[in-house]
């Protein structure tokens, strides 16, 4: 394994999943992730995202059920006590508007959807189409985790781990699915989920903030310094 990586996986490699607690070994923990990745698709800071899982973790609203039955109100109280604050009432409507569709459709079930789609991209198109809220990015949040779960979840990869990547020199191309394809011959199996949450924290917290001479990996960074 190439330095950079070893370094990559050391630093920054916890899954956002495993971060919070959740097993997606476990069937009926996939749904904490699925609502943590909602949490996670808005432009608010890793820690209040945490914080506001862990608030739902507090109050026991953790299935599609209990969303649903705590209502609007009960959501923003939630968000709010979260910090989510920024966010609450448009994503307590969005929580709302998903997990009626996931009843309607699914029966509550995101392994009973993962069943149904005929291949990666189906599994993404049935996703996004739960509701507005269900956009690219936080399907690719959702899925990206799922790799070694799910049999046909393989997004392609994100801005933040193309970018982060094409700065660390582990692929030449800016075309997503050759990206991919490079990521998963250089790592072992199983350490592909782990190298793109990796990725994504090196993008996110120093790639696109200029915070270089700061970076765990500037040494051998290929981008010129900001």
């Amino acid at each position: 394994m190439e330095p950079a990586i070893k370094v990559l996986l050391e630093r920054l490699g916890m899954r956002f999943s495993q971060e919070l607690g959740i097993n997606l070994r476990k069937e009926d923990e996939i749904f904490r992730w699925f609502l943590a990745s909602i949490l996670f698709g808005a432009r608010i800071s890793e820690t209040i995202v945490v914080n506001t899982y862990k608030e739902f973790e507090r109050k026991k609203v953790l299935t599609p059920e209990k969303i649903l039955s705590t209502g609007w109100d009960g959501l923003v109280r939630i968000l709010d006590d979260g910090g989510y604050v920024r966010y609450d009432f448009k994503t307590a409507t969005k929580l709302l508007e998903i997990m009626k569709a996931l009843k309607e459709r699914y029966q509550g079930d995101l392994n009973r959807l993962h069943s149904q789609a005929k291949d990666e991209r189906d599994l993404e198109k049935r996703i996004r189409e739960l509701g507005k809220g269900m956009g690219e990015v936080t399907t690719n949040i959702f899925l990206r985790e799922l790799r070694d779960v799910w049999e046909k979840a393989d997004p392609l990869p994100g801005d933040l781990v193309i970018q982060a990547a094409r700065n660390l020199g582990l692929t030449e191309s800016s075309k997503p699915s050759t990206i991919l394809k490079d990521l998963k011959r250089i790592v072992p199996k199983g350490k592909l989920v782990p190298l793109e949450a990796a990725l994504v924290r090196l993008g996110k917290d120093f790639c696109r903030k200029g915070r270089c001479p700061s970076c765990p990996l500037r040494k051998y960074c290929r981008a010129p310094e900001s």
